[in-house]
């Protein structure tokens, strides 16, 4: 994915810094450790950006929640009925399997989409 760096795409997917995309942004790696899931470092310990930029600034993040979890549900839809031809009802519980397994990608996802509308990729100076 190093082909991607110096993207928003790279910083989305990699939950790494956007300014300067060198670390991760959250404490802990695994999201499926559910306390730790949305647990974030305050700041960037290379370029020192502030995450949290002001209070309850996350809470943005719910607007962009909404469609990345209409992807993810679209996409189970799509699997489950039109490839698999799985009834209705079955392909219902592969959509709501689908959205509980994947909540803390879904949450984590949106969280770097919504500071990627806000910070943007600062390449590094080359040292003269």
């Amino acid at each position: 994915m190093n082909f991607l760096r110096g993207t928003k795409i790279y910083s989305i997917f990699t939950g790494r810094c956007p300014v300067c995309q060198e670390e991760s942004m959250y404490k802990e790696s695994n999201p499926y450790k559910l306390s730790q899931t949305l647990k974030m470092q305050d700041r960037c310990s290379h370029c020192n950006t502030k995450y949290k930029i002001e209070p309850s600034f996350f809470y943005g993040a719910m607007y962009v929640s909404y469609p990345v979890g209409i992807a993810f549900a679209v996409a189970a839809f799509v699997i489950s009925n039109l490839f698999l031809k799985l009834n209705l009802v079955a392909t219902f519980f592969v959509i709501a399997g689908t959205m509980i397994v994947f909540l803390p990608i879904i949450l984590r996802l949106s969280r770097n989409i919504w500071i990627n509308f806000f910070m943007h990729y600062k390449k590094k100076e080359p040292l003269s």
